[in-house]
C-alpha cells in the first residue's frame, strides 16, 4: 500500500512515486504591501508605454474599444484564477490547478510553455533596458548593459523572496505614480485648468475628428485587440507570489477584486488622455511615442527623458517579475515531478536556487542570440512564445470549469471568491479567447506568431501526454488551501 502523500510548504504533493520529493520549501517572505504593489504593477508592462502608439495608429480612437475588450477578458480570467487561488494558494498557480483538474499532461504543458514565455521575455526586456542605458552611457556597449541588468536582478532574486518583493515594490510604485500623475495632469489639460498648458486644441472633439471614432472601420478594433493583448500579460503573477505571502487568501482576494479599477485607470484612463490631448493621426504619436507626444503637447519639459526613466523602470520591473515567475513555475514543475528534482530544492532562505539559475541561463543565452542571431534563432524564440499568454488564459478557463466542481465537493467553504455567472461567463470568455487566437491566423502581422506558437505548444502537449501515459497511477498534485498547515496536509 502506497503511503499517503503530504503537502510541502509550497503546497504540492509529495511522497508518491513520480511525485516531488520533500524539500525545505518556499518561505512566506512577501509582505502584504509587496503583494499589493505586485498586483497593481503587474498590469502595467513596458508594452503600455512603448506599444500603445502602434495601436492608436491602426485603430484610431476605437483603440479604446480594443482595450475594453481585452481588459474585460483579463478581468474575467483573473476572476476565475482568483477563485482557485484564494481556495488553494500555490506557487504553480494555474499549472498546478490544471494538473489537478485536467490531468498531469495539462499542468506539465502549460507550466513549461509559461516558463518558456518568461525566459524569452527576459531577453526582450534586457535588450530594451540596454537600449535606454546605452543612450545615457554610450561608453558601455548595449550587450554589456543587457548582461549587467540581468546579472543584478539575478543576484536580487537569489538573495531572498523579500529582496524580489522589495525591488518590485519600488519598481511598481514608480510606474503607478507615473501613470497616475499622467492621467491627472492630462485631464487637467483637457479641461483647460492646467497652469501653463499650451495645448488649446485639447478636448473630447479629438475622439470624433479626423475620420470619426472609427476612422479605419470596425475591423480595426480586432486589429487593435491583437496589438494590445500582449501588454496585459503579467496580471496573473500575483497568484504565483501569493504562496510566499503572509496571508495568501487575503492577498489573492484583494488583487482579484481590484483588477477592474486597475485596468480602467492605468490602461483606459491613460489612453483616453492621449486621445483627447492629440488627434489620433498626429505624426508625433508614432515618432515620439504616445505618452511623450501627449506630454510635449501640453508643454511638459524634458518629456522624452522623463518617459525614458519610467520605461526603464517598467522594463526592470518586468525583468524582475519575469525571473521570479519563471523560477517559481520551474520550482512547481520540479515539485510535481515534471522537471528535474533539483528545481524543487531550496536554500535555507527558501530560495529555489537551481530553478532561478536554470531560468536565467536560458535568458542569458537568449540575450546572446538577440545580438548574434537576431533574424533567425531569436526571432524563432520570440514568435514561438508570442501567443502563450492566450493559451494560458484559455487553459485557466477550462481548469476553472472543472475546479469549481472539485472545490464544491471537497471544500465548499473555500469558495470565498467566485466567478460571476458561472459557467456561462466562463464559456463566453473561453470563446472570446479562442476567437482572438483564430483571428490571428487571418492577420498577416500575427500569422507567423500564432503558427509557431501552436507548433511549439503541440510539441510540448505531445511530450506531456506521452509522460502522462508512461506515468499512470501518479495522482495529480493537490494544492494546499490557505487555512491548512502546509507541512502536514493529507490528501
Amino acid at each position: 500500500m502506497n503511503p499517503q502523500p503530504t503537502l510541502t510548504k509550497a503546497g504540492v504533493t509529495t511522497g508518491e512515486p513520480g511525485n516531488p520529493q520533500p524539500s525545505d520549501g518556499l518561505k512566506a517572505g512577501l509582505k502584504n504591501r509587496h503583494l499589493s504593489m505586485i498586483a497593481i504593477g503587474g498590469v502595467i508592462g513596458a508594452g503600455l508605454f512603448v506599444g500603445s502608439s502602434g495601436g492608436i495608429a491602426k485603430a484610431g480612437p476605437a483603440i479604446l474599444v480594443s482595450y475594453v475588450l481585452v481588459g474585460a477578458m483579463v478581468v474575467f480570467v483573473m476572476r476565475m484564477l482568483g477563485e482557485m487561488a484564494a481556495a488553494s494558494p500555490n506557487s504553480g498557480s494555474f499549472s498546478a490547478y490544471a494538473d489537478r483538474a485536467l490531468g498531469r499532461w495539462a499542468g506539465f504543458s502549460i507550466g513549461w510553455l509559461y516558463w518558456f514565455f518568461w525566459v524569452v521575455v527576459l531577453a526582450v526586456e534586457a535588450t530594451a533596458g540596454a537600449v535606454i542605458l546605452e543612450g545615457w552611457v554610450p561608453a558601455v556597449p548595449q550587450w554589456a548593459w543587457a548582461l549587467i541588468v540581468m546579472a543584478v536582478l539575478t543576484v536580487t532574486n537569489l538573495a531572498s523572496v523579500a529582496s524580489y518583493g522589495e525591488f518590485e515594490f519600488w519598481f511598481a510604485g514608480i510606474k503607478v505614480v507615473a501613470i497616475g500623475a499622467f492621467v491627472v495632469i492630462g485631464l487637467l489639460a483637457v479641461f483647460g485648468v492646467l497652469p501653463g498648458s499650451d495645448n488649446p486644441g485639447a478636448g473630447f472633439a479629438h475622439l470624433t475628428d479626423a475620420g470619426g471614432f472609427l476612422p479605419n472601420g470596425a475591423g480595426a478594433i480586432l486589429t487593435g485587440v491583437l496589438m494590445v493583448v500582449f501588454s496585459f500579460m503579467g496580471s496573473e503573477i500575483v497568484t504565483l507570489a501569493a504562496g510566499e505571502s503572509e496571508d495568501p487568501r487575503r492577498a489573492v482576494t484583494k488583487a482579484t477584486n481590484s483588477v477592474i479599477w486597475r485596468i480602467a485607470v492605468f490602461y483606459l484612463g491613460s489612453i483616453f488622455v492621449v486621445l483627447t490631448l492629440l488627434p489620433w493621426n498626429d505624426e508625433s504619436i508614432v515618432e515620439k511615442g504616445s505618452y511623450v507626444a501627449a506630454l510635449d503637447s501640453i508643454g511638459i519639459p524634458h518629456a522624452g527623458q522623463i518617459m525614458n526613466v519610467i520605461v526603464l523602470t517598467a522594463v526592470l520591473s518586468c525583468l524582475n517579475s519575469g525571473l521570479y515567475t519563471a523560477s517559481r513555475m520551474a520550482f512547481s514543475l520540479g515539485e510535481r515531478g515534471d522537471a528535474p528534482k533539483a528545481f524543487a530544492k531550496t536554500s535555507s532562505r527558501g530560495v529555489p536556487v537551481i530553478a532561478i539559475l536554470a531560468s536565467v541561463v536560458f535568458g542569458f543565452v537568449a540575450v546572446i542570440f538577440n545580438y548574434t542571431n537576431k533574424d533567425t534563432v531569436f526571432l524563432f524564440l520570440l514568435n514561438s512564445s508570442g501567443a502563450v499568454a492566450l493559451f494560458v488564459w484559455l487553459v485557466i478557463c477550462f481548469t476553472q470549469l472543472r475546479m469549481r466542481g472539485i472545490l464544491k465537493r471537497e471544500a465548499p467553504e473555500k469558495l470565498t471568491v467566485k466567478m460571476w455567472l458561472f459557467p456561462y461567463l466562463t464559456w463566453a470568455t473561453a470563446a472570446m479567447i479562442a476567437f482572438v487566437i483564430g483571428y490571428m491566423f487571418f492577420d498577416e502581422a500575427n500569422r507567423e506568431v500564432v503558427l509557431l506558437s501552436v507548433l511549439v505548444a503541440a510539441f510540448v502537449v505531445a511530450v506531456g501526454v506521452a509522460r502522462d501515459r508512461m506515468g499512470k497511477g501518479r495522482p495529480a498534485a493537490v494544492p494546499a488551501t490557505a487555512d491548512t498547515p502546509r507541512d502536514s496536509v493529507e490528501v
